[in-house]
């Protein structure tokens, strides 16, 4: 048989390697930053399909108590119909009565455990390990530095996975809820991304009501999924002033197409025809991003990362923003970095 190539992966990969995306900025010569955000940006979102309704939060508390030095409370809010989540929040434990803090979105990425080693929950030594390995308890860490945080899970995690639920057990026949969400979600004309969004902004209307929260100051961050997550809540909610995405920076042709590293709950149909993920990073401009890579970080390798951080940079500078786009490139592997959060929030919120 001649040369032909039998395998549908090496398909994708070929044709990924040959595409250029509509509106991928690093292409275009002489690129207007604003003709450019004010085309793609639009399409980008259209992508996502419809939204969830939104619906009253209904807010209830269920538990509150005092840990490392914060106090922290469970609530369950509404979120869209026929769906509820958890909401945790962590308050910094000086807060004087009175006093209104700014707040950070805490977005979790994936493993069995949620929301929960991300605000820093040691109850176990599976999350004990979860925590050290990523240094994962951002959400634990940034209020212990006196914001208050707050997370919910996204679908198919923690507290929402139809997997913890006995009368659901094996219903998925062994298959990835991520994926089996996705699938849900566009026959029905959405997307996972939609869905999350929708109940993240839920919960940001909720955090907006504390009374320790100041409402009008905050921002996002979240680690690999938590990424993908802190990425699209920016992009879709002008309330959040600054973003820390970490370890989601890469390119699609490399980390997703050839190294199907991601699932339905990262992406929408038609997206990389006009973006890639640099692009999208880019959109936020000008608002302020800090960016962590992980010099060892074998998901999203540094090389790669760094090609996408090098095309961001382009396009902050094309908005006239070079001032407001940050890089924490820490010597650990898959994880927060952690080094320039802080600063980084402090001077942006």
């Amino acid at each position: 048989m001649t040369d032909r190539n039998l395998s549908p992966q090496e398909m994708f990969v070929r044709l990924a390697a040959e595409h250029v995306p509509t509106y991928h900025f690093a292409a275009l010569e002489c690129p207007d930053f604003e003709a450019w955000k004010s085309a793609a940006y639009p399409e980008v979102l259209a992508t996502l399909g419809d939204w969830p309704d939104r619906v009253p939060l209904n807010p209830e508390l269920l538990v509150e108590w005092e840990q490392d030095g914060l106090r922290k409370q469970r609530w369950v809010i509404d979120v869209s119909p026929h769906i509820s989540a958890t909401f945790l929040v962590n308050i910094p434990g000086d807060l004087a009565e009175g006093e209104r803090r700014p707040a950070i979105l805490c977005c979790h990425g994936h493993g069995p455990f949620g929301k929960e080693p991300v605000m820093g929950n040691t109850s176990s030594p599976e999350l004990q390990a979860s925590i050290r390995m990523h240094q994962y308890d951002y959400g634990r860490q940034m209020a212990q530095a006196g914001y208050v945080t707050y997370a919910i899970d996204w679908i198919g995690f923690g507290e929402r996975n139809d997997s913890n639920k006995p009368h659901f057990l094996n219903s998925n026949h062994g298959r990835d809820w991520c994926n089996v969400y996705y699938l849900h979600a566009t026959m029905l004309g959405m997307t996972s991304l939609s869905i999350n969004v929708t109940h993240g902004m839920a919960a940001t209307d909720f955090a907006q009501t504390l009374p320790c929260v100041e409402p009008d100051r905050l921002g996002v961050m979240g680690l690999s999924g938590g990424g993908t997550m802190t990425l699209w809540m920016a992009l879709c909610d002008e309330r959040f002033r600054a973003t820390e995405i970490i370890c989601y920076s890469d390119l699609w042709a490399k980390f997703g197409i050839n190294d199907v590293n991601y699932c339905g709950m990262q992406v929408a149909p038609g997206l990389y025809k006009l973006v890639d993920l640099p692009d999208l990073q880019g959109l936020l401009a000008p608002r302020p991003l800090l960016v962590d890579i992980g010099v060892h970080d074998t998901c999203f390798r540094v090389d790669n990362a760094m090609a996408c951080y090098r095309q961001v940079e382009g396009i902050y500078a094309a908005a006239g923003a070079s001032d407001r786009l940050s890089l924490d490139l820490h010597p650990g592997e898959h994880g927060w970095g952690g080094n320039k959060s802080q600063e980084f929030f402090g001077e942006y919120l």
